[in-house]
């Protein structure tokens, strides 16, 4: 297979794909926390003083999700 993002020194190059079909992609991601039980049962009970941990996670993993091609422009 030839990568065609390199020149022939091995510098990374801008590639034309302006002719390139389009494609479906689907990208998966996963984390962990390690917190103790007490902080569980506060989150399980939305009984955290600054609010809903899971719904600000959920947000900021979409607005990640969003801004994957500024962070991968390759």
């Amino acid at each position: 297979m030839e990568f065609t993002h390199f020149d022939e020194d091995g510098n990374a190059i801008m590639v034309d794909v302006s002719d390139k079909e389009i494609t479906k992609r689907t990208a998966y991601a996963r984390g962990t926390i390690q917190v103790n039980h007490e902080i569980i049962e506060h989150i399980k009970n939305n009984t955290i003083e600054k609010g809903d941990v899971l719904g600000v996670a959920r947000i900021a993993g979409i607005m990640a999700a969003k801004k994957t091609s500024d962070m991968n422009p390759l």
